[in-house]
């Protein structure tokens, strides 16, 4: 066993990690506004002067799991207004697309225990172009590609500083801290770096405060002294600093609100030290934000380090060991992926991979938010508005979040997600089973579900509705974690399993409202997949019965049956519920396809897909023709039973008999139950083998769902033939838009309309695996539609998974697709192999867009490099 993985079962190497966000202003949490508008209630311009109430944000920065203490990076290069102390973005309204970071910078490797972190920020020489960013993004409409920092020519001639922001742990408490500045340009060039050390406020809200106000101090040159009581008395230290600056982490009300000045020293006082020549630090050196002030010229080829350590007492020689420590946990991390990677021959795939978990790792973040006391306000601020009382997120006055948790996105989507959080755990199966197992209990506990049995879906709206694969995440990971460890951990996959039996009930009883088995759901995580607000009530009382709601909640009850069969063999009782979740697959799966003598099934034999329907008043039923993600959801239900399995399970399998043989109509309905696969395999699916076929032929049609780079949200042939739709006198359309997207629905920053998406990829591929365990090798299916060229399900699914790939690696030309035609990307030394993980990718070329730190979901890209 290697030395990370020896670290592993130990949690205290974890107390100390990644956990600062890249962006807490205009977060939901931080909103106090009537109107319930975050963008403009804080913003990037406030956030240096404002102490955040409910997290903190940082550059490269690292902070203790209760997020007591932040450590990370600030820099100057002379010429900026202000100090680059957070990443630069637009907020929503700004930002055509929504909002969006207007930085460069690459999360480049990380072990699970944070033994070893790395991540490279590039700062310009010149004067960052936050105006021109702003209004040249804010000038072009949605139809235009977005204005980034490589479009203003900020990097031509190289003129700027790549700074690479590195930890190495001695011990869980004693953490080593490396800056390297390299100057890219052929000039001598200043930069001013200062490491940053805080205490997040805690103490300013007016509640009692037990422990009392911290205290930053230097008691010995060199040195700034921590003094909490929930985290001792460390000691930072720093190598040859130039100054030692020291203010306060306190809101300068005077200057952001024009209050009265009621303390000498503020959050932004070394900022306006620096930059303004105030006198805004205080001068014994005490408070509870300080940094030391590296000024350094930096001469090309020359980089210039800082080095930092932080450890729980004062040591005589703290840099003595310090290169020897570097060396064994990059040492470390190395044999660590090798160990990982030994399936991945590929070089180029091995550094995607590592890349894609460095950024899973660098995305933790702490997550601050009790609903309560935020609406309510805090007993010193000021008293919110009355309409906050009943507005966003008023019904979950139960939420109380306070953990460390994996994350979308660290600046777009610093907040969880409850379907990006279960593929997140997807990946964190593979370096960390036990991370990934807490996750997923987490989200069931009664401070984040709802009474009802609802889970949170974000905090823009916790009453939105995600996908429910929270139950496939959980037998995945089992699963997983058994293979890996040769033991299934029960009592993980009972408590979850138990707590979700309300989340089932809460579907079954809020999402179907005529009782028929058909739900609703809403946008269902793919934001603008409909030709209308799938979230919104119609005027004229019409009904959206939807293919995918659907679709997922007869995935939900296959889950949940496997889940009880597991379970069932050491408790029996548990053979009862997996008989409940089997009967209640089949009256799901009736009502999607037998329902037809009423005409409103969701399945067209005419055009061989599932479609939403819509349910006018006095009107017939009328199904939604859009060719989308919609109408393959129906492909990820399948479950594959093994014959011994039921033969340990007695009462479930007579139950299961005697169903069958007495409601044969049903029966009818599960793919081939009667007929055994190969190695005495039973299926369970939607999709008898005709229809399933009859998908795969639009889904695997290049004219269609098929790109080079995996499966389309949208059909392209929307492109040519859009579908429109009339309601109460308003024309609405739709049309396969591969790129960003061309709508403002649900703030536009996202696309379902023609882009590919990796977590449907996934599950698609995923699905196709089960299928062909099921009908072995002889079940072939042509590929590429028209192509003439058969394959079996497993090959197609490897195929897919290979063109999924192919947006990472290099084509013949030495290009990679998500870059497109970007030559600072693709071919400069400095950037070409530095890999980001897009939120999704444009439909024909696979140019990465959305959100460009999403390695959330995002790096399920690296199961399919180990299955290369």
């Amino acid at each position: 066993m290697n030395a990370e993985n020896e670290r592993l079962p130990d949690p205290s190497w974890k107390k100390w990690g990644p956990y600062l966000s890249e962006r807490q202003w205009s977060t939901v949490r931080e909103d106090y506004s009537a109107d319930g508008q975050p963008w403009s209630f804080t913003s990037h311009d406030m956030a240096r002067s404002k102490a955040w109430r409910w997290g903190e944000e940082g550059l490269g920065g690292i902070g203790d799991q209760n997020l007591q203490a932040c450590l990370a990076v600030s820099l100057w290069n002379n010429k900026d207004p202000i100090l680059k102390e957070r990443l630069f973005g637009l907020g929503g309204p700004d930002g055509n697309h929504g909002e969006d970071v207007k930085e460069l910078y690459y999360y480049l490797d990380a072990t699970p225990t944070h033994s070893y972190l790395k991540m490279l920020y590039k700062y310009p020489q010149q004067e960052f172009p936050y105006k021109a960013l702003l209004e040249e993004n804010q000038r072009r409409s949605r139809k235009d590609p977005e204005f980034e920092l490589q479009d203003t020519g900020i990097f031509n001639d190289n003129k700027y500083f790549d700074v690479f922001i590195e930890y190495a742990k001695a011990s869980p408490e004693d953490i080593l801290m490396k800056i390297t500045v390299y100057n890219r340009g052929t000039e001598p060039a200043p930069i001013h770096v200062l490491p940053t050390i805080w205490f997040r406020n805690t103490w300013a809200w007016g509640y009692p405060n037990g422990n009392g106000k911290p205290l930053l101090d230097s008691q010995m040159p060199n040195t700034i002294s921590l003094h909490h009581q929930g985290l001792g008395n460390p000691v930072l230290h720093a190598e040859a600093p130039d100054e030692l600056l020291f203010c306060e982490n306190e809101t300068n009300t005077g200057k952001l609100y024009n209050s009265p000045a009621n303390l000498p020293f503020y959050k932004d006082g070394i900022n306006d030290y620096l930059i303004l020549g105030e006198k805004s630090i205080n001068p014994g050196n005490t408070g509870t934000k300080a940094a030391f002030h590296h000024k350094r010229m930096v001469l090309p080829g020359k980089p210039q380090i800082i080095r930092l350590r932080l450890c729980p007492a004062n040591l005589d020689q703290p840099f003595e060991s310090f290169e020897k420590i570097f060396a064994d946990r990059m040492a470390e991390a190395d044999l660590y992926y090798r160990d990982l990677q030994r399936d991945i021959s590929n070089e180029e795939l091995k550094m995607i991979h590592r890349q894609a978990f460095a950024g899973m790792i660098w995305s933790k973040q702490y997550y601050y938010y009790n609903v309560k006391k935020w609406l309510a306000g805090d007993p010193a601020g000021p008293e919110p508005p009355e309409e906050r009382l009943k507005g966003r997120n008023h019904q979950w006055v139960h939420l109380n979040n306070s953990d460390v948790i994996s994350m979308p996105d660290t600046w777009e989507y610093p907040w969880f997600a409850a379907w990006d959080w279960a593929f997140h755990c997807i990946c964190f199966a593979t370096v960390d089973p036990v991370f990934a197992k807490q996750q997923l209990t987490m989200l069931t506990h009664e401070w984040y579900m709802h009474p009802s049995g609802q889970l949170p879906a974000y905090e823009w709206s916790f009453s939105d509705v995600n996908p429910p694969v929270h139950a496939w995440a959980t037998w995945k990971v089992y699963e997983m974690d058994k293979a890996a460890t040769g033991k299934g951990d029960r009592r993980f996959l009972e408590t979850v399993f138990l707590k979700l039996l309300l989340n089932f009930t809460w579907w079954v009883n809020r999402k179907d409202k005529e009782g028929n088995n058909i739900f609703e759901g809403g946008f269902l995580g793919m934001d603008n997949i409909g030709i209308f607000d799938r979230n919104a009530t119609l005027p004229d009382g019409s009904l959206l019965e939807q293919s995918d709601s659907t679709s997922w909640m007869c995935m939900y009850s296959l889950n949940m049956m496997r889940i009880s069969l597991e379970l069932a063999k050491t408790n029996p009782v548990y053979q009862d519920m997996a008989t409940k979740f089997f009967e209640h697959f089949l009256y799901i799966a009736y009502a999607m396809a037998g329902m037809g003598e009423a005409n409103t099934d969701l399945w067209d034999e005419e055009d061989g897909f599932f479609y939403d329907v819509l349910k006018k008043p006095g009107s017939q039923p009328e199904k939604l023709k859009i060719r989308s993600m919609v109408g393959l959801i129906p492909l990820l239900v399948v479950e594959v039973i093994d014959d011994e399995l039921l033969n340990t399970q007695k009462d479930f399998a007579e139950r299961l008999r005697w169903f069958l043989t007495n409601r044969p109509e049903m029966a009818n309905m599960v793919s081939r139950w009667g007929e055994k696969g190969k190695d005495e395999k039973h299926l369970l699916s939607l999709l008898r083998g005709h229809r399933m076929k009859k998908i795969l032929y639009r889904m695997l049609d290049e004219t269609e769902f098929l790109s080079d780079h995996g499966i389309r949200a949208l059909s392209k042939y929307h492109e040519a033939h859009p579908y429109a739709l009339e309601i109460d006198g308003n024309q609405l359309s739709i049309k396969y838009t591969p790129g960003e997207s061309d709508t403002a629905l649900f703030g536009g920053n996202s696309n379902w309309r023609g882009p590919v998406w990796m977590p449907a990829n996934y599950l698609l591929i995923e699905s196709l695996k089960r299928f062909h365990d099921y009908y072995g090798d002889d079940f072939r299916v042509e590929y590429p539609t028209h192509s003439g060229n058969f394959f079996s399900l497993k090959e197609i699914s490897d195929k897919l998974a290979k063109r999924v790939v192919s947006l990472f690696t290099r084509d013949e030309n030495g290009n990679r697709p998500i870059y497109g035609d970007n030559p600072l990307l693709q071919s400069d030394p400095n950037f070409k192999d530095y890999v980001l993980f897009f939120e999704y990718f444009h439909g024909d070329s696979g140019l990465g867009l959305g959100a460009s730190h999403q390695t959330g979901w995002t790096a399920l890209v690296s199961h399919l490099l180990m299955a290369e």
